[in-house]
Order: C-alpha cells, then sequence, then structure tokens
C-alpha cells in the first residue's frame, strides 16, 4: 500500500503560489518554498516534481482563482467598453488587497530573471500576450457592432489598457491603494474613442 503524504497538497500549494506571488519565481528558493509549504524538499518533489512544474501548477490555480476576474469581466459585459472598465476597476480592488501579495503573479513573478529562467518569462508573457488579445476581441466587437469607428486601431487600444493594468500592478507593489489604483483606471477610459469619432490610427 502506498504511504499516504502526511501534508494537504492543496494548501502547500496554495502556500507556494503566494510565496512566488511575493518573491517572484527566482528569487523563491526551495529552502524558502518548502519552509512555506511546511514539507521537507523529498516531499515537494514527489507531490510536485520540481520548483518549475510547481511553479507552472501554481501559476494555472492563480489564474483559476485569485486572477480569473479578468477572464469573467472579459466574457459577462455586454460591450467591450464595459468589459474593459470592469477589468481595470477590478483590478484596482484585487491588486491593492491586503489579504493576498500585491499586484498580479502574471505580471510580476518573472521580472529579472535570468538566462536560466528564460521558460518561465516565455510562460507567463504567453499569458499576458492571451489577455492582451481577449481585450482586443472585446473592442474588435464594438468596432463590428458599431459603437466604435471602423477605423479604431484595436491592436494599439488593447495594448495601452494592456500596460496600464501592468503598471496598476507595479504601482500596488509600491505602495498603492485601492483609491490611487482606482483613479488611475478612470483616467486611463478617458483614451477610449466616444463613437463615431475619428479612428484611433498607429503612427
Amino acid at each position: 500500500m502506498a504511504r499516504q503524504r502526511a501534508f494537504d497538497r492543496e494548501t502547500a500549494l496554495e502556500s507556494a503560489l503566494r510565496a512566488f506571488w511575493r518573491h517572484g519565481y527566482e528569487a523563491t528558493s526551495i529552502a524558502e518554498l518548502t519552509a512555506a509549504m511546511g514539507i521537507r524538499p523529498p516531499s515537494l518533489y514527489a507531490a510536485f516534481g520540481d520548483k518549475r512544474r510547481l511553479f507552472e501548477e501554481a501559476v494555472r490555480r492563480y489564474q483559476e482563482t485569485y486572477g480569473a476576474f479578468t477572464t469573467r469581466a472579459l466574457a459577462e459585459e455586454p460591450t467591450g467598453r464595459q468589459a474593459v472598465e470592469r477589468v481595470l476597476r477590478e483590478s484596482a480592488a484585487e491588486y491593492a488587497r491586503d489579504d493576498h501579495p500585491r499586484g498580479c503573479l502574471i505580471i510580476s513573478a518573472a521580472v529579472n530573471c535570468g538566462p536560466e529562467s528564460a521558460e518561465v518569462e516565455e510562460l507567463l508573457r504567453g499569458f499576458r500576450e492571451a489577455a492582451k488579445a481577449a481585450i482586443k476581441g472585446r473592442i474588435d466587437g464594438d468596432v463590428a457592432a458599431g459603437r466604435l469607428a471602423a477605423g479604431t486601431d484595436t491592436a494599439g487600444l488593447a495594448a495601452f489598457f494592456a500596460s496600464v493594468i501592468q503598471g496598476m500592478s507595479t504601482q500596488s507593489r509600491d505602495g498603492a491603494g485601492h483609491d490611487e489604483l482606482r483613479r488611475i483606471a478612470t483616467l486611463a477610459m478617458s483614451a477610449w474613442p466616444a463613437a463615431g469619432t475619428a479612428a484611433v490610427t498607429g503612427t
């Protein structure tokens, strides 16, 4: 009969997620992970494989829990403008919460990684690009519905709002509170083109 693990796997994974979220992938050592998870290294390797695979599982958990508000907002709102505004508003609230690390794991966990962590950087970049594409899709929908001018630079707008979200994450980690982040979100929405105005074009 296989020996039963002496720890709760989900609780350990949650602790690892928060360690990666707080310190980043490269700066979080195996010793720090095992201390946070309350297990010894052999148990970590047996249950999760290695640090890289543990991180990937933690990222999936983050996407399904703390980061799921973005997917919900983009899917549930009736217009692209309302969807993007909700993402910004909820980012302001979520990034400033004190019951978990500040900011966004997907944005901050691979900052300042070395060449040996290139695959981790690429993994997180893929998630960020997918989020930007989803924003663009909602903006494209507003163009198709006639809510925005036909020549609107939807890729440029999507990149702008993705940049704002990334900046809000960084600002929150630097100590910005909910009110400050909400003001940033409000100002960002002033860049949304009015219906029927001249197209926003790239240079």
